[in-house]
């Protein structure tokens, strides 16, 4: 059988925006990395961007991954901190597990997932991270408006559970963090910034505001 002819069956009968998708999965150099080095999704090289840049992860850390699934984040994370270290990737929706991380199934709204997180991670955490977006409409504000309410709850957990001098990272749309949540993050922060990796794809509207300097 030829490309051709695979990609014809590969194909038939999918929509177009399908069909869009897994063209761009095939022609993605970092898909294929990921798959490579036993990543579970490209987004792991995004993390691994923002750290190389920000020095973020830092050997024998505590580190609270949020949003977790299905886990790409958490595995470049515990790279990072190295077995010495403590990972929790907490998620509503169930994980398979992965090495050297603690997974706890959880709504992170709920009254006490402060404090399930803290006893998760034994301490304070040296970063929050978040790559949650919400499920896109089609229409960008919406989607915007709807993943910053994530961000926006992340945000507060991060706060609840950081020890003073941590880091925040989380995903953004858009123009970033809007006028009403960007003084509440640079009240808590010493050092804002947004971000867009090289890992993200070009044509996406994400972007990472990376906060550091946790003033407690």
């Amino acid at each position: 059988m030829t490309g051709n002819d695979r990609r014809v069956r590969t194909t038939r009968g999918r929509t177009a925006s399908s069909v869009r998708w897994l063209e761009r999965q095939l022609n993605d150099p970092y898909v294929a990395a990921a798959k490579a080095k036993g990543y579970r999704s490209r987004a792991a090289f995004k993390l691994k961007e923002l750290d190389q840049r920000f020095h973020l992860l830092k050997r024998g850390g505590r580190v609270l991954d949020l949003g977790a699934a299905p886990g790409g984040w958490s595995q470049v994370a515990h790279e990072r901190v190295g077995d010495d270290g403590v990972i929790v990737a907490a998620d509503i929706l169930e994980m398979e597990p992965i090495a050297g991380v603690t997974i706890l199934k959880l709504d992170m709204l709920d009254e006490d997932a402060p404090d399930r997180v803290k006893e998760a991670l034994a301490g304070n955490a040296d970063v929050v991270m978040t790559d949650m977006a919400a499920p896109t409409t089609g229409h960008r504000s919406t989607d915007h408006i709807r993943t910053l309410a994530l961000f926006e709850a992340a945000f507060d957990l991060a706060v609840e559970v950081l020890k003073p001098g941590g880091s925040f990272v989380g995903k953004v749309f858009q123009g970033g963090a809007t006028n009403e949540i960007l003084p509440k993050v640079k009240k808590r922060f010493s050092d804002v910034k947004h971000v867009k990796p090289p890992a993200s794809r070009a044509e996406s509207v994400e972007l990472y505001l990376v906060a550091m300097g946790f003033k407690g």
